[in-house]
């Protein structure tokens, strides 16, 4: 049998039937929660941006790179892509992110060449049902790409080591071409890898890890110069033409290099520096406590790496997700979509926890269930708290996910109440007052094509993702400080501190409900012009009538 082919004590290649069911179950499972109502939360202020980047890139042919986005241009092709084969809509928006996240639950089950299987396939199903990782593979948002990168990477180091493959040389490249191409926080996975391998190497000398999976010293490469070669070429090859906007972007080849290296710069000012997103050290531990229940129990089990006889490479992701956990919680600007590239080694650290447990029990002759039970509790509690955010309470800020009696603790323990405090994912979130807008107007251009030509004005300081929303629409006009030329339109949204001026300007008659873009942003009112909306509201009588007007 060659060394390409061999199993290493920890696992095989070759799964028998019962675990291939379970592996595809595990997959399925992830990627039917992933799809079971993605359109029924309305698009986030981020989701909006990119898809009027997207919007953009139909008008220009390419996207421009621009280093003071702090993210890199892959996404925006894909999803130009996606909008392109499903149309333009927020599904086809989410559909990518659905498919690489539900493709990265495969992808840790594939560790089983270097963790034993059971250890994977526990990490696998963590993952599948964790409530971070279901919410932002819900999202058209970059992070998903950075965590299938990095596991990527992760698995073609590992196969480097154990098999010395070609294989895993090509995984490790495209994995961090991936990460590269997505964005700059990379920067600190790519130093987190590297300093957790030096660790790992001290590590050694004063405890060994088990010989179960990676060897302690790389095997003999079966890869040669041409291999490394060609893997390099095609990474540089994607990493200029993605940057370089397919070639088409006209700034000279110079300035597309500096670009790439001063959005470091920027991103470091921002990082350092902060803005309105500064958040306190322990956020990170915060979400754990509020969400992320097996990658909590993973972490703590992290310590585990003190004591010879651990797997190797779970061994490494251990100080690597403690490195990475770190380095996120000293940077001031946090983001709560950012969890998931903190998360996921802390599942198979779980795994490892969940499968130890086994081990000490059926060693002793012990009733395994003794270290199952407590294992499907905790997921199935991770479950249950994923389907409450993700189909019940996605838009709501105070979604109930808490997972602490903190009335309780925070009486017996009121020095902690802040930290108790737990945030929630739901953050800078468009409400469902998203819908009293879009569904009238689907109504309306329904019955009339025309209405896509219609005046509208939007009064609001802040205002995506409307202009993707609206990117059809063809007279928007967005005011957030200043007034528009005519202030009766057939569509009109104005905040709350701009309604008393409105009004008192307006000559036609509108039919009005309130209206909440975001829960940061205050209240305001939307107008529908009770001429136009009339075949959309049969019956109904506007609300707002001009003084000495009479309702049509």
């Amino acid at each position: 049998m060659d060394s390409e082919s061999a199993p290493t004590p920890a696992s095989s290649d070759c799964l028998t039937r019962p675990e291939r069911w379970i592996a595809w179950l595990i997959v399925a499972l992830a990627l039917f929660l992933r799809l079971l109502w993605l359109g029924m939360k309305p698009p986030h202020f981020d989701e909006g941006v990119n898809g009027w980047f997207v919007d953009q890139m139909t008008k220009q042919g390419y996207y421009p790179y621009d280093p003071s986005n702090y993210h890199g241009p892959f996404h925006f092709y894909v999803l130009f892509l996606a909008i392109k084969l499903f149309g333009r809509n927020v599904e086809a928006l989410r559909l990518p992110l659905v498919l690489i996240n539900t493709a990265n639950v495969w992808l840790l089950l594939q560790f089983r060449r270097f963790i034993p299987w059971r250890v994977c396939a526990v990490a696998a199903l963590a993952f599948a049902i964790s409530p971070g990782m279901l919410f932002y593979s819900r999202y058209a948002i970059h992070e998903a790409w950075l965590v299938f990168g990095m596991t990527l990477a992760a698995w073609g180091a590992a196969e480097m080591w154990a098999r010395g493959t070609a294989r895993g040389l090509w995984a490790m490249a495209m994995g961090i071409t991936l990460m590269l191409l997505n964005k700059e926080t990379h920067l600190m996975h790519l130093a987190a890898f590297g300093l957790a391998a030096a660790t790992l190497g001290g590590l050694e000398k004063l405890s060994p890890s088990s010989e179960d999976g990676l060897p302690r010293h790389p095997v003999a490469q079966q890869w040669n110069r041409k291999n490394f070669i060609d893997a390099v070429a095609v990474s540089l090859l994607l990493l200029i033409f993605f940057y370089s906007g397919g070639f088409l972007d006209p700034k000279p080849w110079d300035q597309l290099a500096a670009n790439f290296f001063q959005a470091f710069a920027l991103w470091s000012k921002t990082g350092v520096k902060g803005t309105d997103h500064v958040k306190e050290w322990y956020y990170w531990i915060q979400l754990f406590l509020r969400y992320e229940w097996p990658a909590l129990l993973g972490l703590a089990w992290s310590a585990r790496v003190l004591w010879p006889g651990m797997n190797r490479l779970t061994r490494y992701l251990a100080i690597y997700g403690c490195g990475a956990l770190v380095a996120y919680s000293l940077v001031p600007y946090k983001t709560p979509w950012c969890i998931i590239s903190i998360i996921w080694p802390f599942f198979f650290l779980f795994g490892s926890a969940v499968d130890s447990g086994v081990d000490f029990l059926e060693k002793r002759r012990y009733p395994a269930a003794g270290a199952w039970l407590p294992a499907l509790a905790v997921l199935g509690a991770s479950l249950a708290a994923a389907c409450q955010l993700n189909y019940r309470q996605p838009t709501v800020p105070g979604e109930k996910t808490v997972p602490l009696p903190q009335c309780v603790l925070s009486h017996v323990m009121p020095k902690w109440e802040p930290f108790l405090a737990l945030p929630t994912y739901v953050y800078v979130q468009t409400t469902n007052d998203y819908f009293k807008l879009t569904e009238p107007l689907g109504k309306l251009v329904a019955l009339n094509p025309a209405a896509f030509h219609m005046p509208a004005n939007i009064l609001l300081s802040s205002y995506h993702p409307l202009p993707w929303t609206l990117g059809l629409f063809t007279n928007i006009g967005y005011y957030d400080k200043e007034k528009p030329p005519v202030m009766d339109a057939a569509l009109i949204i104005a905040e709350e501190n701009r309604v008393v001026e409105l009004e008192a300007q307006l000559k036609e008659s509108y039919f009005v409900c309130p209206f909440q873009l975001r829960d940061a942003m205050s209240g305001g009112k939307l107008y529908f012009n009770a001429e136009r909306f009339a075949p959309v509201f049969p019956g109904r009588t506007p609300e707002f009538v001009p003084q000495g007007h009479r309702a049509p």
